[in-house]
């Protein structure tokens, strides 16, 4: 049994495999060692590539994910698939310094620690040749992630940490397992103080591939922030489909006067201006709320189908449950919130389940079980 288990979450980074090979085997030399990497079914087929070395080498070990995805939720899938007491985490792209993983092993095993998280922020660490831009973005999700961390770290937003088996077994089943930070969703799940050390490095330029620092990353984040803070009381995939509804409400207030400008009666400018926002809703949540089941083609044109019925009946729930509520003696304002909050419910309820398929018992937003 190796001591040491190196996990490489990849997304077509077909280039990058035999140099991160070669220079774990370089880094960790008189270590007994394995690397994991876990592909979520790159489409340059680079988990082909890795078999190939893996045949040469029997440190080299592959996970294929098929219809899975999120960097979160391979790191965890690689931990699992290995035994070593030890346990790192690495990206593919060749910008964290592997030369410092052999500190900090020493460093966890020698002061008895959880993690060891390799930082850019301390002594001995640097951003490199980040743009300025890029800087302050990471220096800003790091002061928001200190929201959630429960522990005083320099450098929470890390993908390059190391930790020992007993702490990740130890946390394994409240992780939420969304978004890409996932050293945040490990301090943030934690029920004691976390034993903490810290190694600085300096974050290399990129060698090959592009930025994953995208929109749906900051969702993502968004999402794990949601589900550590609310998660316990609400689905965050509900939490996601509310913004998306509540976007949804501006813009038919929006389209609603623009046909009213145009000479519609009330009645038709708010019937076209909801039947548009339907649309748009279906859309929105199709592409972010439930990414990880996305529909396209013929199967998106049935749920979309699917979701203005849905939604139709949620909106006749909603103004029968108001209208009795309002000639009960409750408040209009308390009445119009109940049923809004109603046919919330219900919407989110029916089309996750009859469009997207999903059983909400432990499902997340974007994850593959959702």
């Amino acid at each position: 049994m190796p001591e040491l288990t190196v996990v490489v979450p990849t997304s077509n980074e077909r280039e990058n495999v035999a140099p991160t090979v070669g220079a774990l085997a370089s880094a960790l030399r008189g270590i007994d060692y394995e690397a994991i990497f876990v592909d979520d079914d790159s489409a340059d087929r680079t988990a082909a590539a890795v078999r190939v070395l893996a045949q040469a080498d029997p440190r080299v070990r592959v996970i294929q994910r098929i219809r899975r995805r999120g960097l979160a939720s391979a790191v965890v899938e690689g931990f699992l698939a290995s035994s070593s007491d030890y346990l790192a985490v690495i990206d593919g792209d060749m910008q964290h310094d592997e030369r410092v993983l052999p500190e900090m092993l020493a460093k966890i095993k020698a002061e008895q620690l959880d993690i060891v998280i390799g930082t850019r922020n301390s002594e001995g660490g640097s951003m490199g040749s980040f743009a300025g831009s890029r800087v302050r973005l990471s220096h800003a999700g790091r002061r928001v992630a200190a929201w959630v961390a429960k522990s005083h770290v320099s450098d929470p937003m890390s993908g390059f940490f190391l930790l020992t088996r007993a702490y990740f077994e130890e946390v394994a089943h409240g992780l939420s397992g969304a978004g890409f930070k996932i050293l945040l969703d490990l301090l943030a799940t934690a029920q004691r103080p976390v034993r903490i050390g810290e190694v600085g490095y300096t974050f290399r330029t990129r060698r090959f591939g592009t930025s994953k620092l995208n929109t749906l990353v900051g969702l993502e984040f968004l999402e794990l922030l949601l589900d550590k803070k609310l998660g316990r009381w609400l689905p965050v995939s509900y939490l996601i489909f509310g913004l998306v509804g509540g976007f949804g409400v501006l813009v038919n207030l929006a389209l609603t006067e623009m046909f009213l400008h145009w000479g519609q009666s009330f009645r038709h400018a708010l019937l076209s201006a909801t039947s548009l926002v339907i649309a748009l809703n279906f859309f929105l949540n199709n592409s972010l709320t439930f990414r990880a089941r996305r529909l396209k083609g013929l199967r998106a044109a049935a749920g979309l189908a699917v979701f203005y019925a849905a939604c139709g009946a949620g909106l006749v729930m909603n103004l029968f449950l108001a209208e009795n509520l309002s000639h009960s003696g409750v408040a209009r304002w308390a009445a119009a919130l109940f049923g809004v909050l109603f046919s919330s419910v219900w919407n989110y309820g029916v089309t996750s389940l009859f469009v997207w398929g999903i059983n909400q018992r432990g499902a997340t937003a974007g994850d593959s079980r959702a």
